[in-house]
């Protein structure tokens, strides 16, 4: 019984540390750690990198669509900015120090995702 969970593990630990490593691979950002300023200032970084090729994709895509789409693709961009705004202030109306840090995660995580999905929509079209 104990060679049987001996070959088990001999098994199971490669697979999860190659698991492990994707993962790492595949998230490479930083945490954004310490002081509220710190935290807020970190996540402010993040923001801009993503902002980068949020736009870097917008223009890419705004090229690529059928002269039909361009309209409705500045229409649906124009809502979203809105929408991100009104929704990170809603967390940064929020009480305490933590506020701060929740708006300032909240315009990263949803430029994040604008950004990745208008990544590769070109090509999708």
């Amino acid at each position: 019984m104990l060679r049987i969970v001996a070959i088990a593990a001999a098994a199971v630990i490669p697979a999860a540390a190659i698991a492990f490593a994707q993962d790492k691979a595949a998230a490479p950002e930083k945490g954004c750690d310490g002081s509220t300023y710190q935290m807020v200032e970190c996540l402010k970084g993040l923001t801009a990198n993503w902002d980068k090729k949020l736009n870097t994709a917008y223009a890419a895509t705004l090229k690529a669509v059928q002269p039909k789409q361009r309209d409705q693709l500045r229409a649906a961009q124009r809502l979203w900015v809105q929408y991100r705004d009104a929704n990170c202030l809603y967390w940064r109306l929020g009480e305490g120090t933590i506020a701060a840090i929740e708006a300032a995660d909240c315009m990263y995580r949803l430029t994040r995702t604008r950004a990745e999905e208008l990544d590769g929509a070109a090509e999708r079209n």
